[in-house]
């Protein structure tokens, strides 16, 4: 056998220089690395500890003072004594990003006003997260305030050149959207109807600046509401307060991690149950502490104010708003939905429905449903008490005050709101019967009504000036009172409403109407 070149041993002996070099290296980065990570991982172990946390839940917020329970180191020692590091990761009240984070499994739990949760999912396409709790409601935080002079009331607001100021994707601008949907403003144009601002003091600046000079409404939030409101001229055409279930705050989970890490999610409702209820009655005391936490300062005043204009949702609270617990004085959370849903579409903000009938998709009421039956009350740290009656407890649901019955005079003398957005009446010819079509569309009405719990409703038969005036006015009466009786059966409080007629412009007696129109005593 002929021996190899000399070339052809060199070639060789390179190649095998090469492949040894090769696996040398490999050997340096690659194996070496992992070996002396593991003697490294190996070392730790036998000289180390055992960790405190088992796991990390990852919760994405912003500075609403709503969210401060979230925020308190009560809430994390807490936590982490059951194992669960608790991180808030504050967004910025980027709620689309915060939507994509739960997405993208960047967090595990986020805070969301429900319109905003919504919107977001339907810009989505999908909603990654289900709603567990609801954290809190605002009961006058957000405000729509005007220039008396300029705009004495909602209905002025009914012309091509309005405008109303605000903070686009905020609860305020939701504020505003439930006041297009509810009243009646059909001169104001359809999509050029706000103008942008970044942020509540933005709004506040441009109120300063040119709100006495301007057909303008100004949304705000605290505490830029309440610096409005101390300037000459400014009144409130609406506000939180004055409603209920729109603007609400809700909790929702990763749907993935509720299902790899339930109980992780039922400790953290659990303990954030027991710090809000523990904090309950020293809430000025919480924003405070929340805004210092933040970098911010609040004053005693204006801690009290904020306070005063949010409110925490309890857990029996939330019991009756998940269905879980009789209460007609709150909205089960799948009529909340819906109800949002119709003003998102109402006003613009989405092109259509991104639920279709599906709204029970976005709520999770299992973990509420076993703290009840396991008699849980946040009161206690443990529940080594059985067949403790929560009802009886010194959580209490919140309904609401009713409205005083009012005299003869006080009806004639209540401060009109504005007038609601309702499609024409319809009655058989010549007679105060209600066709069915109108029917539904008052019963639509009733739930509109009840969500607006703190206004008087006037129902004004009218009727237009000539012929036999004294007959027109009889029927329209007389539609008058078969409305206020229908919206009467549909659950309006008796003592809210009532029924008028009126003679209008001069024209055919057969155009008979009806208006509804909401006011408020005299302050």
């Amino acid at each position: 056998m002929a021996g190899r070149s000399p070339k052809g041993i060199l070639v060789a002996v390179f190649l095998w220089l090469f492949i040894l070099g090769g696996m040398a290296a490999a050997v340096r980065y690659f194996v070496m690395p992992e070996y002396q990570d593991k003697q490294r991982d190996r070392l730790a172990d036998q000289t180390g500890s055992e960790g405190k946390y088992k796991i990390e839940a990852r919760v994405a917020a912003d500075s609403f003072s709503g969210y401060a329970v979230l925020r308190t180191p009560a809430l994390a020692d807490r936590l982490g004594r059951e194992g669960i590091r608790f991180s808030v990761i504050d967004d910025g009240a980027d709620y689309m990003k915060r939507m994509q984070a739960l997405r993208d499994d960047e967090v595990d739990l986020a805070v969301f006003p429900v319109n905003s949760f919504i919107q977001c999912g339907a810009r989505l396409g999908e909603f990654p997260a289900s709603i567990i709790y609801i954290i809190d409601e605002t009961k006058g935080a957000d405000a729509i305030v005007a220039n008396r002079k300029m705009v004495p009331g909602i209905s002025s607001l009914d012309s091509p050149d309005a405008r109303i100021v605000l903070t686009p994707d905020s609860p305020s601008e939701f504020l505003a959207r439930v006041m297009l949907a509810s009243f009646s403003l059909p001169r104001l144009p359809e999509k050029d109807w706000l103008v942008k601002a970044d942020g509540a003091e933005e709004v506040f600046k441009q109120y300063r600046v040119e709100a006495a000079g301007k057909l303008r409404a100004y949304a705000l939030w605290e505490p830029y509401v309440s610096q409005a409101l101390a300037e000459p001229g400014a009144h409130v055409l609406i506000d939180s307060s004055k409603l209920k279930g729109y603007i609400v705050d809700v909790l929702v989970a990763r749907r993935q991690f509720l299902v790899d890490d339930y109980e992780t999610i039922r400790k953290v409702l659990e303990c954030y149950a027991r710090t809000a209820y523990e904090n309950q009655n020293k809430l000025p005391d919480l924003i405070t502490a929340d805004a210092k936490s933040l970098g911010e300062n609040i004053d005693n005043n204006s801690a009290r104010q904020m306070a005063k204009g949010i409110e925490w949702k309890n857990t029996l609270e939330n019991y009756a708003h998940f269905g879980l617990q009789e209460n007609a004085a709150l909205e089960n959370i799948e009529d909340i939905i819906i109800k949002i849903t119709g003003v998102l579409l109402k006003t613009g903000a989405m092109e259509s429905n991104p639920l279709q009938g599906k709204e029970s998709s976005l709520y999770f009421d299992k973990l509420l449903r076993q703290m009840k039956d396991s008699d849980f009350h946040p009161g206690r740290e443990i529940n080594v008490i059985s067949g403790m009656d929560v009802g009886a407890s010194d959580e209490k649901i919140r309904g609401g005050e009713k409205l005083k019955a009012l005299n003869d005079s006080q009806w004639n003398t209540l401060l009109t709101v504005g007038e609601l957005r309702v499609k024409p009446v319809a009655f058989g010819r010549g007679t105060a019967r209600i066709n069915v079509q109108s029917e539904h569309e008052l019963a639509a009405l009733a739930g509109t009504l009840n969500s607006w719990p703190q206004y008087y409703l006037t129902v004004t038969g009218k009727v237009r000036a000539g012929g036999d005036e004294a007959a027109a006015l009889k029927l329209a009466k007389e539609r008058a009172d078969a409305v206020v009786r229908f919206l009467r059966e549909k659950g309006v409080a008796a003592e809210r409403i009532r029924s008028f007629s009126q003679i209008g412009e001069s024209g055919g007696v057969g155009d008979q109407s009806v208006s509804f129109v909401v006011g408020q005593l005299p302050y």
